[in-house]
């Protein structure tokens, strides 16, 4: 019974080593540049556009604008504790405030934007345009 809850133990040590060690190797540099969100993936046949550029980055924060030029992106945050780059960050301008999260996988930011001042919840994807 020792033995097996020796395993059981050296086992969760492993995971948890293996689940830092990869959030450790992200290169979180690839979230640097200027980003085309397609604000509507829902619908192929809608061009609604916006963008996000991303000028700094480290270990655990993003700067940069996000909708359209001029638009600060405040309190951006990264996680990766899960192997995978999360971000959040505010953005805002004249019309209202906006709350954005998102993830990267292959290349691609998987996003959403919620405005509870404007009543709508936008989810949207997008690709690296520089």
């Amino acid at each position: 019974m020792k033995t097996l809850q020796l395993l059981f133990f050296a086992f969760v040590l492993c995971s948890v080593n293996s689940i830092h060690s990869q959030s450790k190797d992200l290169d979180l540099d690839v979230l640097k540049g200027t980003w085309k969100l397609d604000m509507s993936p829902q619908d192929l046949t809608d061009n609604n556009f916006a963008m996000m550029k991303i000028t700094k980055v480290d270990k655990n924060t993003i700067k940069g604008e996000f909708y359209r030029d001029g638009v600060k992106i405040r309190e951006g945050r990264i996680n990766t504790n899960l192997g995978i780059i999360y971000g959040a960050l505010i953005s805002g301008d004249n019309s209202g405030e906006y709350n954005t999260t998102f993830y990267y996988k292959g290349g691609i930011l998987h996003g959403s934007t919620h405005s509870v001042g404007k009543d709508f919840l936008s989810v949207w994807t997008a690709t690296k345009a520089k």
